[in-house]
């Protein structure tokens, strides 16, 4: 019998669910992430405005969402060696003088528009690095701020702040930049992540379980080997990458979450070509106008906010869970393949609904099942990676959709159901082993450790 790799300490001592120190992180999240949508928006419309052109928006795009991909398992390990209320207090505070940084470029200097791209494209790389820092930490404190029996609903209610935050920043972003114009919009966002920043500064949360010396016990410069300042940096670093290799061979070793980890990402990777032909199957398939794309994904948000109110609202142990888990995982996967042969309007709004309650659902479920498997002092490292295998798996499947539609010659209903018959596959492929499914019927309440044979 498969299980855990070590014993989960539970260190969350908090009363009730909507207590101080979570209702702090909670409250600075939802005002820096209404400010982050209304700033993307802004950022969009100004740079298409100022050049007309769609190649620096798309490279604009890839380099706040690169450093999440390439620094994700190393951000992990700083998450568990050092005070993750730090971290998340610094890349928050970062991220909002690299803003206001912005804002002042554009009140100083408005018609520099040459100055102001490489700014947008500093800042984004810089919030892009800060960004990386700051997500898995922020996952990996949160069972630490409510009661272990309350964090499912923690998770559904952090993520419904966050989902309700895109639909009011990308819904008066763009009334907001018509009458506000960009340079007080990015003012706005700046003084949105300082907020968040001090809301944060007031948490009370224990610090790293693990924190890992600058230096490895008992480690020594030798004698002539190299200057006295470069080896104690260059054994710290030796020392990160130890730690960050330690935590992707947990999370490999662990036959159950490697395949839960595994599957997750491939079901990812093969949906989120849905979006980037979702344009082509309004017009090409449904026969409608651009409104109805807006339709369809205003419908998966709100199967998303739906799937998030169950999610946070039912306690799902043992069987159950294994059970919900793996029906929404088949669900969202084969709502794929009917949406290739959907052609009613309507019917297709009921399918995306469908596909984002699964979707949030399952993300829900993932989250609080790997932070209630995962040791304390492990969690920030495999959030980062799981992170990071996310993170990838999206740009990746976006580049692979489009491709395959040109090959198929735009033919979407057949890319749909070829994508959603492989992501069915690859869900009932995984309930077939029997570690996957001890890994979603664990009981993690009660630590377990894995016979060594």
């Amino acid at each position: 019998m498969s299980s855990r790799p070590g014993a989960v300490s539970t260190t969350a001592t908090a009363p009730r669910l909507l207590n101080r120190d979570f209702l702090l992180l909670w409250q600075g999240q939802l005002v820096s992430q209404v400010g982050n949508q209304a700033f993307l928006v802004a950022q969009m419309f100004w740079l298409m405005e100022a050049t007309g052109s769609a190649t620096l928006m798309g490279l604009l795009l890839m380099s706040s969402s690169l450093p999440g991909i390439l620094l994700g398992p190393l951000a992990g390990t700083l998450a568990d060696r050092h005070s993750r209320k730090a971290l998340i207090v610094l890349a928050d505070l970062a991220r909002g003088v690299a803003v206001l940084a912005l804002a002042a470029l554009l009140y100083a200097r408005p018609d520099q528009t040459g100055a102001i791209v490489a700014m947008l494209f500093g800042v984004g790389l810089w919030s892009g690095i800060f960004g990386a820092v700051f997500n898995p930490a922020i996952t990996a404190a949160i069972p630490d701020l409510v009661p272990a029996a309350r964090l499912q609903a923690a998770n559904s209610l952090h993520q419904l702040s966050r989902q309700g935050a895109t639909f009011l920043g990308q819904a008066v972003g763009g009334v907001a930049f018509r009458l506000l114009g960009a340079p007080l919009l990015f003012l706005m966002d700046g003084a949105s992540y300082v907020i968040s920043a001090v809301s944060e500064a007031f948490i009370r949360l224990p610090g790293p379980e693990h924190a890992g010396a600058a230096l490895p016990a008992g480690a020594s410069t030798p004698e002539g080997s190299d200057t006295p300042a470069r080896a104690p940096r260059r054994q710290a670093l030796r020392s990160y990458l130890t730690d960050t290799g330690e935590g992707m061979r947990y999370v490999w070793s662990w036959a159950g979450m490697r395949t839960f980890v595994l599957t997750a990402t491939g079901v990812n990777f093969l949906f989120t070509p849905v979006f980037v032909l979702l344009p082509f199957y309004v017009t090409d398939v449904l026969q409608r106008r651009a409104d109805w794309y807006g339709f369809l994904l205003a419908s998966m948000s709100l199967g998303s906010l739906a799937g998030l109110a169950v999610a946070g609202s039912v306690r799902l142990e043992g069987a159950n869970r294994a059970r919900v888990l793996t029906v929404a995982f088949s669900g969202a996967a084969g709502l794929i393949a009917v949406l290739g042969v959907v052609r009613r309007p309507l019917v297709a709004l009921v399918v995306v609904f469908a596909m984002g309650m699964f979707s949030a659902m399952i993300n829900i479920f993932v989250l609080t099942l790997l932070q209630s498997s995962t040791p304390p002092e492990m969690r920030g490292r495999v959030m980062g990676l799981v992170l990071t295998l996310a993170g990838a798996a999206t740009p990746l499947g976006m580049a692979t959709g489009g491709i395959a539609a040109d090959l198929t010659g735009r033919h979407v209903p057949a890319t749909y159901v070829t994508l959603g018959l492989l992501a069915t596959a690859l869900v009932v492929l995984a309930a077939t082993r029997v570690s996957f499914r001890e890994f979603l019927a664990m009981d993690t309440a009660r630590p377990i450790v894995r016979d060594p044979t």
